[in-house]
């Protein structure tokens, strides 16, 4: 079992680059713990909420109890199957800002700008939004569609955005994020479509890509250069050797518990756990950030929400349709419109995203409000909290300890009640007034400050947005992990390309920016020229200084 480049991982990023190196000619291994995707759980989209509850798909981790959130100790899934947590998310696709990426690359992370990773989106995109773009990308392996909005409270949101004043956009993932507009997601022909299916089913078509099922132990080095991955193979210890390079794209939670277990990461945790050090390097396993929000449910005076489908007849009947058509309800994620909006005077680019979900329930499924509802997800996007992914123990059996640290910044509560008091907002315009019988959660008795942290305290969530534990940035800065071309500081011949090595969080959901990681890392791999910087200027509200909306 030897390749040219041997990948651990087989999600978002790693498919992205077996796909390329394969396309170009070189061997590729790819190893992934997780199984088959096969069957509707996954690929109906409208099942979204099964998957990532089931040990067969996630790796089951949740964090330590996190001490600014009265000791909860909150779910992380990551995808255990092919195509990752791209197999288990909630198919939506955003880039992210073109701000975030020009603040990479002033953290160091150089060529990794907006006009840098811009051609890199457009390479991997088929978008199915309208007429041709130079935003965006029409012949890539990644399908982008939108939902056909057909329930009237889609709209009814987007217009309550523009009636509480907030700019419209037609397409968030072009020239102008800002605004309210119909949402994005990874779903082709009525399919969930993962890196897998985009990416890693083509690819070992092709010939050139191989898959094993396989548990990653360590990386193996020779004289300081990787050379392959210790593997546990059908319970048998094994080496599969890498004749040029070893990624690792396991994840923001398991590369950095990978580097560690291989000799990389702070010397003393290592010590700790008495593992010969081979490169000290303290960033591996900090920084790490994530998204949170919480749920803002209205029951509806009118029965037009998803509630009437939510039992078991409704889903039976929705999920048939699907088998036998690939269409109906089953075929969208049901987040079909969405907003990006900015919280306050002087914030120059959007930190709050919405999405919009017509009905009232939990997204793991649970608790449905009890009878018709609606409700929007919401959150800061740029927290300034930060926590960390730490080793339990030297066996690579065990859990990696997690602790983001969530809401441990006095800013991230002043934040948290503006998404709230800015929701109320815009569900108290007019668009909405057929809609609305009244307020769900938090309710309308929770007003003031402390009754406000208290809900955020007892109810927020994690948006499943980890990343930043590997960071990118200049090789002599001590608190990298990746230098601008995803290679490993300290050692030779191993590099990260997950979502790990995200500076800091982007504006939106994670798998489009992880995917172009894995777009842009597959032409470093290969020693190619970077695509061209492209020249387009995104869209800034001009009065961001003066005006929140």
């Amino acid at each position: 079992m030897t390749a040219d480049f041997v990948i651990v991982g087989a999600g978002s990023a790693g498919c992205a680059m077996a796909y390329r190196l394969g396309q170009a000619g070189a061997s590729v291994l790819v190893i992934e713990h997780g199984g088959s995707d096969a069957g509707p759980f996954i690929q109906m989209p409208g099942a979204l909420s099964y998957p990532m509850n089931m040990g067969r798909y996630d790796w089951g981790y949740h964090t330590e109890p996190e001490p600014y959130l009265g000791g909860r100790s909150l779910v992380t899934p990551r995808g255990k199957v092919i195509g990752g947590s791209s197999s288990i998310n909630g198919m939506v696709y955003v880039r992210g800002h073109a701000r975030d990426f020009d603040h990479w690359a002033e953290q160091g992370a150089s060529g990794w700008s907006y006009a840098d990773v811009l051609p890199y989106f457009r390479r991997m995109e088929s978008w199915h939004g309208g007429e041709g773009s130079e935003w965006r990308g029409s012949d890539g392996p990644l399908h982008i569609t939108r939902g056909p909005r057909k329930n009237p409270l889609f709209d009814a949101f987007i217009r309550s955005g523009a009636q509480a004043g907030y700019p419209l956009t037609q397409d968030y993932n072009g020239q102008q994020q800002e605004g309210f507009g119909p949402m994005e997601a990874t779903i082709w022909q009525g399919r969930r479509w993962s890196a897998a299916n985009a990416y890693l089913r083509p690819a070992m078509k092709a010939g050139n890509v191989r898959l094993t099922r396989a548990f990653a132990r360590r990386v193996v080095f020779e004289a300081g250069r990787a050379v392959g991955v210790e593997v546990d193979r059908g319970g048998k210890i094994e080496v599969l050797r890498a004749r040029r390079e070893v990624v690792l794209a396991a994840s923001s939670l398991n590369t950095p518990k990978l580097l560690m277990l291989s000799g990389i990461g702070p010397a003393a945790h290592l010590a700790e756990h008495g593992i010969p050090v081979l490169a000290d390097r303290p960033g591996v396993g900090a920084n790490l950030q994530d998204h949170m929000e919480i749920y803002m449910q209205y029951a509806a005076s009118q029965p037009i929400t998803l509630f009437k489908h939510w039992n078991l007849w409704g889903k039976a009947t929705v999920g048939a349709q699907w088998l036998m058509t690939g269409k109906g309800l089953g075929a969208s994620n049901q987040f079909e419109a969405c907003a990006f909006i900015r919280s306050k005077i002087g914030v120059e680019y959007p930190d709050i995203q919405y999405h919009f979900i017509p009905i009232a329930v939990r997204y793991d499924g649970k608790a449905a409000a009890a009878g018709h509802g609606f409700q929007a997800h919401v959150g800061p996007m740029r927290s300034k909290s930060r926590g960390s992914v730490t080793l339990r123990s030297a066996d690579p059996a065990a859990a990696p300890r997690i602790l983001f640290n969530y809401m441990s910044h006095p800013a991230d509560w002043d934040d948290f009640r503006r998404c709230i008091r800015l929701t109320r907002e815009i569900f108290g315009q007019a668009a909405f007034a057929p809609f609305v019988k009244g307020e769900i959660q938090p309710g309308e008795g929770v007003q003031s400050d402390a009754q406000l942290d208290d809900f955020i305290r007892e109810h927020a969530e994690s948006a499943y947005h980890p990343c930043g534990t590997a960071r990118l940035g200049r090789s002599d800065d001590p608190l990298a992990v990746v230098d601008p071309e995803c290679r490993v500081i300290g050692v030779e011949g191993l590099r990260v390309a997950d979502s790990s090595i995200f500076p800091r969080v982007t504006n939106g959901n994670l798998n489009g920016p992880s995917i172009m990681v894995g777009e842009k890392a597959a032409d470093h791999l290969l020693g190619r020229v970077p695509l061209p910087a492209a020249s387009l200027e995104p869209w800034i509200n001009p009065a961001w200084a003066s005006s929140q909306r």
